[in-house]
Order: C-alpha cells, then structure tokens, then sequence
C-alpha cells in the first residue's frame, strides 16, 4: 500500500478554546490510516474563515500535503463557513466525492442531505469537507476512503 502525507483540520470554536475535545479529527486520522494515510498535521482552529483558509494554504502550499481532511462547520450553523474557506483556496472542485457522500449518508437518515461539504484540488492536495460529529465523519468518511488512493495516483497523473 503506497503512503500518502495527510492533514486533519478540524474547525470548532468550543474545541479551539479547550471546552470541549475533539473527537472527530483523531477519528479521520485512525481511518485514513487504514489506507495508508500518514498525519503529517492535525490542527484545531475556531470558526473563522481566515484561520481556516490560512492553514488550509500551509498544508497545500507549504507541507505539500497529498490530502487535506477537514472536519466540522458544515452546517447551518451561523459560523458554519468550512465550505466557504474551503472554496476561497481551491483551484478546481471535484464534487463527486461530497455527492458520495451525501448519498451514501442519506441510506441511513435523511438529515445527510443537510451537509455542505465540499472538496477540492489546490495545486497536487486534495481537500475534503467533512461535518463535525463523529458518527457523521466515520459514514462520510466511509464511503469514500477506498477512492481517496486511487484519486491521489490520478492527481499524479496517473489512469483513470
């Protein structure tokens, strides 16, 4: 199994100020690592665009990052903007993953739909829109993990 370099970027307010802990980033790392993920970075930020957005770029730009996975602010929440940071760093969006997602979620509830998580290519890093609670990230998750190594061989140039 080829190794990729991976990122886990959770974004919450509570988590960020220590009033709560994060369960859902460690939860990416433990299942990407079944694919070969290694975490070369996890990071906690509260919910706000430039904070998110300016780590989004170091892991693309500066660790070089094969996959950025974030978790949380998906939702309708008022501070809810991962989707927003996240569209304001990519170059090209890869939308089958998020419908992948959603689909599979919406065979077990229908709140699945409810997700805005979106994922995208900067430069050779793909980043991936997770939502914030554990049960949700490890059914997204799931249903898309045994694509993630065969995306990162395409981002390589790589065949379809």
């Amino acid at each position: 199994m080829k190794k990729f370099k991976l990122a886990v970027l959770t974004s919450s307010d509570r988590c960020s100020r220590g009033e709560a802990e994060d369960a859902s980033g460690p939860l990416v790392s433990e299942l990407a690592r079944t694919v070969g993920a290694e975490v070369a970075a996890y990071d906690i930020v509260p919910d706000a665009a430039a904070a998110i957005k300016a780590k989004l770029v170091r892991y693309c730009d500066a660790l070089k990052a094969d996959i950025v996975i974030t978790t949380g602010g998906t939702g309708f929440g008022p501070r809810d903007i991962m989707p927003e940071a996240t569209l304001a760093v990519i170059e090209r969006a890869v939308p089958g993953l998020p419908e992948l997602m959603r689909a599979e979620g919406l065979k077990k509830t229908k709140k699945a739909v409810l997700s805005r998580g979106i994922c995208g290519l900067r430069g050779r890093t793909l980043i991936l829109n997770l939502p914030g609670s554990p049960k949700a990230v490890k059914e997204s998750l799931e249903a898309v993990l045994d694509l993630i190594p065969h995306a990162l061989e395409m981002m390589e140039g790589g065949g379809h």
